[in-house]
């Protein structure tokens, strides 16, 4: 029986754990991530990962309670992932605004195209795959990292008339709707990045 998101998210507290623990945990992650977007979420089983990591199946309940929490943890380390790329970008600017949207979106782009398990996990389009009672704490997880962007965009020198909710739709459409078409060698992360942000900056002075 799957869990509301609410439990899910009450129930998925980080665990103390033995020594060990920490790298098994990581491992029944990283399997997770690789089952879940190689073969999706209603394709993976816990036999199925607990095999990638020499593990019995009943172990990973040691870890996690259930394939919802287990999937809840696989979507918040993709999204960690996305969360460091941009402090480590914003950290070396000078804070002007437009030149920090442009490092956020780039380290992004640095993330999303990187065609990892963890990218394709929070893309919005496979995120429509998973369980519909799991979706609102998903999309919790992905709306607080959208705030990073919000704030940003906040800070933006745009003309008052400028609606900056559609601002940051338009922005992260562009920028996840890359996944589809980008290919190595023409263009890199922050060559999109800018693009995209010099269009927008253009319309929103």
């Amino acid at each position: 029986m799957i869990d509301s998101g609410a439990e899910v998210l009450a129930k998925a507290q980080p665990k103390t754990e033995a020594r060990g623990g920490d790298s098994r945990r990581e491992a029944l992650l990283d399997a997770a991530a690789a089952m879940f977007a190689a073969k999706g979420y209603d394709g993976t089983t816990i036999r199925n990962i607990a095999g990638a990591v020499g593990m019995l199946p009943g172990s990973i309940y040691y870890h996690f309670k259930s394939k919802e929490e287990l999937l809840l943890a696989v979507y918040r380390k993709g999204v960690s992932r996305f969360e460091a790329a941009i402090a480590g970008a914003l950290d070396k600017t000078t804070g002007e605004p437009w030149q920090a949207i442009e490092a956020a979106c780039s380290a992004h782009l640095s993330i999303l195209l990187d065609g990892g398990d963890y990218a394709r996990i929070v893309n919005p389009e496979f995120v429509r795959s998973f369980p519909p009672l799991m979706l609102p704490v998903l999309n919790a997880e992905r709306d607080r990292y959208e705030r990073h962007f919000e704030k940003l965009i906040a800070a933006l020198p745009l003309d008052p008339k400028t609606d900056r909710w559609l601002f940051k739709v338009a922005l992260f459409g562009s920028l996840n709707w890359s996944q589809t078409w980008y290919r190595k060698g023409r263009y890199t992360p922050g060559d999109i990045a800018a693009a995209f942000v010099a269009m927008l900056r253009a319309k929103g002075d």
